[in-house]
């Protein structure tokens, strides 16, 4: 019996045989590991593809990430069980070889390299990547191909008309909107997510235009960046800045849940914009409330969802969140196997936004919904170490698969 298909034409993934990864309530599995990837409900093993509160969540038992994201796991989650692993080192699970490849997304962000029985499935997370192939985020490791006979992939803007600028250029529209506002005596107030988007933001403007103010929940993982050997320009909190003339030529980042707070309103006269993949739609700007909009994604755009996928050579591919049904009709087109997996992924900072303070927000999954922390009586296999095994490193552009492709389910 073939794959089920939905009522909107795309086909879900079901869970044969061989599979190394299915999707289970608690998030997606692998079976021969017994691990969850980025699971959104408690488990006792978690490998976790970056720190982003819908992929990173409280109450696992034991934590796989890598050892660059160490610092920003724990300022989000507290005092976790966590083994970090370099980009390209491998442990064995179970007998199943794992090991983590750059995603390019945010800072420590990585695709999960998964290989058993002669069989390689990579799952991405989340990632960037674009049509430039010389473009890249500047504020972590650019995105690395990794050769599979499964993909896993992300589509949050898997739709034609998502198609990034340069980098360059659109940084150079940040500096002009913040320089003509510093020449007018108006604070710049820049939205965006507070971990990866605000440093991307930080390490892109030109410092010498005026001061930088940060929201406190943005300082924090500002301040893991720098650990981690990021160069982000110097920042200032609100309370640090004690004359009206330098705030008025300052440009002031911070989350978007901020806007129209009271917050927000200390800056006075101010300009704001919001610095979102999603500023593509017409009339994304207008509804937003802002008075500009700046296309600064840190996840692939089209071509670049294109462009990733075609480098594995994975002969099947399965989709999670984002445009599922047009992505999954395009790779179908190009006579590839795909599905999609129904996750939880999507929605990924706003939790600490809203305490106007660092992390420690209760929305974790950014779904408004609240989520409890685990007790240490309820936590499944607190404190247990992952114990994956550590066997010689793998080389920086990944294993390439084994020449034959296994038989589709």
């Amino acid at each position: 019996m073939g794959p089920a298909v939905s009522e909107n034409r795309v086909t879900k993934v079901a869970e044969p045989a061989g599979d190394l990864v299915v999707q289970r309530p608690q998030g997606l599995y692998c079976p021969p590991g017994d691990f969850y990837i980025d699971p959104w409900r408690p488990v006792p093993r978690a490998v976790i593809t970056h720190a982003h509160a819908d992929h990173s969540r409280r109450g696992h038992g034991a934590y796989l990430a890598t050892a660059i994201s160490a610092g920003v796991l724990r300022a989000r989650l507290g005092a976790i069980s966590l083994q970090g692993l370099a980009y390209g080192e491998a442990v064995h699970i179970n007998g199943v070889r794992v090991s983590l490849h750059p995603a390019g997304h945010v800072l420590g962000s990585a695709q999960v390299r998964i290989e058993h029985a002669g069989c390689v499935w990579v799952a991405s997370g989340d990632y960037y990547t674009s049509g430039h192939a010389d473009d890249s985020n500047a504020t972590c490791q650019p995105f690395e191909p990794v050769r599979c006979h499964c993909f896993i992939t992300e589509s949050t803007f898997g739709l034609p008309i998502y198609r990034w600028q340069r980098q360059a250029a659109l940084m150079a529209q940040v500096n002009a909107w913040w320089q003509a506002n510093a020449e007018g005596g108006r604070p710049s107030l820049l939205l965006g997510y507070s971990f990866g988007k605000a440093q991307r933001l930080l390490a892109g403007v030109d410092a010498g235009i005026g001061p930088i103010v940060v929201h406190g929940a943005v300082q924090p993982l500002n301040e893991a960046y720098r650990a981690a050997g990021v160069h982000l320009p110097a920042t200032l909190l609100l309370d640090d800045i004690a004359e009206r003339r330098l705030l008025q030529r300052a440009l002031v980042v911070a989350p978007p849940a901020v806007h129209g707070s009271a917050w927000a309103r200390k800056l006075g006269d101010c300009s704001d914009a919001f610095a979102s993949g999603w500023m593509q739609l017409r009339g994304a700007r207008r509804r937003q409330g802002v008075d500009r909009g700046f296309v600064i994604s840190d996840h692939a755009d089209w071509p670049g969802l294109q462009r990733a996928i075609s480098a594995t050579g994975a002969s099947r591919v399965i989709v999670t969140h984002g445009y599922e049904a047009v992505m999954v009709r395009w790779l179908q087109q190009q006579g590839l196997q795909a599905g999609s997996f129904n996750t939880a992924f999507g929605q990924e900072d706003e939790p600490e936004a809203l305490t106007d303070g660092g992390p420690g927000g209760v929305d974790e999954a950014g779904d408004g919904q609240t989520v409890e922390t685990q007790t240490a009586e309820t936590r499944p296999g607190d404190g247990q170490p992952f114990d994956g095994q550590p066997v010689d490193a793998e080389p920086a552009d990944g294993q390439p698969a084994p020449a034959a492709p296994p038989s589709p389910p």
